[in-house]
């Protein structure tokens, strides 16, 4: 049986609620970064924004997993889509931990209809190979739960495939 882990952040708690979700559906171990920053309110999302144009992090707290991160077959990451670019913790744990990651599968969510597939690259340049597979999800949209099946879906025959 693989090993899985689900690491994200969320702001808002729509990256969470889907998150939570997909690792149920899985089975896995499901982690939230921290990174000490109150980005709550208008002021936070702000902030948010700002920091995700201006590509500046701040460090985040090294998940508490089961296993070391490199012990994980797959680690599915997701992160809301700020000003256009993947998260700053997110960013923040790719920039310190990416390395460590096998393989690596990517869950975006968005406001927008801009389905925003260059974060995927974006995120790529952190990880020793590019992802595996990937999905951008408006969350609370009818075709939300859809992507979110296909998704793991996908996951599931990569699996049975190992």
């Amino acid at each position: 049986m693989s090993k899985i882990l689900c690491v994200y952040y969320s702001r808002t708690g729509k990256t969470e609620t889907l998150m939570q979700d997909i690792a149920k559906e899985l089975g896995c171990e499901a982690v939230k970064l921290e990174d000490g920053i109150n980005r709550s309110g208008l002021a936070g999302w702000l902030y948010s924004g700002m920091q995700a144009m201006s590509r500046k992090v701040s460090p985040v707290n090294k998940p508490e997993t089961a296993l070391p991160l490199s012990e994980y077959d797959l680690v599915i990451l997701g992160t809301p889509v700020w000003a256009g670019r993947c998260s700053a913790p997110m960013r923040s744990f790719l920039l310190q931990f990416g390395e460590e990651l096998k393989r690596v599968a990517y869950v975006i969510t968005r406001a927008s209809e801009n389905r925003y597939e260059q974060v995927f690259d974006q995120m790529d340049l952190y990880v020793p190979k590019p992802r595996e597979r990937a999905v951008s999800i408006q969350c609370g949209t009818v075709g939300s739960s859809f992507w979110r099946d296909e998704f793991l879906a996908g996951l599931r025959d990569d699996r049975e495939d190992t």
